[in-house]
């Protein structure tokens, strides 16, 4: 990595494959505020990329429409912080893409790491995967819609992020809210 080098994390929201909450293998819709809320709290916390991923065409359509009236229609003007968040927003047909195009800005592929709500084999801490992402290795942060990541997805990780875990036995975080606890833990001040 030179000095021109993008920074070292990216975060992709994979919405197929996902699981439904039957463990079936499905396709989930975007919604406009995993769009708007994890563009801002990936910006906030200095991520390079955010890639949302979708095989759907009319899902693409839908993202992009939202894009588009914050980055150049009356929002730009309204919100420039938010044209601002949305400007590392990436629409892909999957998760390859996104690597494809990290590994073309890094020079080299970035490490993969996937998140779920349940115990997972190849399980990385949190310390260990900060200490790698200050030593510059580049990352991609994968997070699923719907019940979480299919089986396929988390086959193609390097390392598997420990469920986030609150007091309680209820375990059913927005995806929206996981995205911002993962990043302050790796991120934060």
């Amino acid at each position: 990595m030179t000095a021109e080098s993008p920074p070292p994390v990216s975060v992709a929201l994979v919405h197929y494959p996902v699981r439904n909450k039957r463990g079936e293998t499905i396709g989930s819709a975007v919604t406009n505020l995993d769009v708007h809320d994890i563009a801002r709290a990936a910006r906030t916390y200095g991520v390079y990329r955010y890639y949302i991923t979708t095989p759907y065409v009319d899902q693409q359509g839908f993202v992009g429409e939202i894009i588009g009236h914050w980055r150049e229609g009356y929002g730009a003007t309204y919100n420039p912080a938010r044209k601002e968040a949305l400007e590392i927003v990436r629409v892909v047909d999957g998760l390859q893409q996104a690597i494809a195009e990290l590994t073309a800005a890094y020079g080299e592929r970035p490490f993969v790491v996937g998140t779920s709500a349940q115990a997972q084999d190849r399980t990385m801490t949190f310390a260990d995967l900060g200490r790698m992402m200050t030593a510059g290795r580049p990352v991609l942060l994968i997070f699923g819609t719907a019940h979480g990541l299919a089986p396929e997805i988390m086959a193609t990780t390097d390392a598997v992020l420990p469920p986030l875990q609150g007091r309680t036995t209820y375990n059913h975080l927005p995806v929206r809210s996981a995205v911002a606890i993962i990043l302050d833990r790796l991120l934060g001040r």
